[in-house]
């Protein structure tokens, strides 16, 4: 099978320069603005608990959305080739980040917890779709932690 590159342009830019730069820890603020053309842009910090804006997204949040957004593109894809019809679909998706001493962290795990409603199609087959589409999600194929699928059905 052919291998095909895709290629992706994003734009951060800090604006918590609050007029000293970064002469000090507490000198600065978070904020940024990540944008792409033709997109609307969007507010980003740290997490709060790194001195960041509680109302703006943070990268551990986008990299939790991109997750859980991936595998639901998928899912749906599966679905509806596979006479599964989707009708809703929640996912509440949890990551678990852990810091070391030195002030590094990673993410140790996330889990997806989607619960879909389907009207038509065979119930199981539409919760086994769930492992085709964590095979083949994009985001889930690139990171080196475990993301688990707590996938709930109910029919309409």
């Amino acid at each position: 099978m052919a291998e095909h590159e895709h290629h992706y342009k994003v734009q951060i830019t800090w604006t918590g320069n609050k007029g000293t730069g970064t002469s000090g820890y507490r000198e600065y603020d978070r904020s940024h603005v990540i944008s792409a053309d033709g997109k609307p842009d969007i507010a980003g910090s740290s997490d709060p608990a790194f001195r960041g804006d509680a109302a703006c997204w943070n990268p551990e949040e986008l990299l939790l959305a991109s997750v859980s957004a991936c595998h639901k593109l998928w899912y749906l894809h599966f679905c509806a080739v596979s006479g599964v019809v989707v009708t809703d679909y929640v996912d509440a998706a949890e990551g678990t980040m852990v810091l070391r001493k030195d002030g590094a962290g990673q993410f140790t795990e996330v889990v997806l917890k989607p619960i879909v409603t389907i009207s038509k199609g065979d119930p199981q087959t539409a919760l086994e779709l769930h492992e085709d589409a964590h095979e083949k999600c994009f985001i889930a194929n690139s990171v080196n932690f475990p993301i688990r699928v707590e996938a709930s059905v109910e029919t309409k």
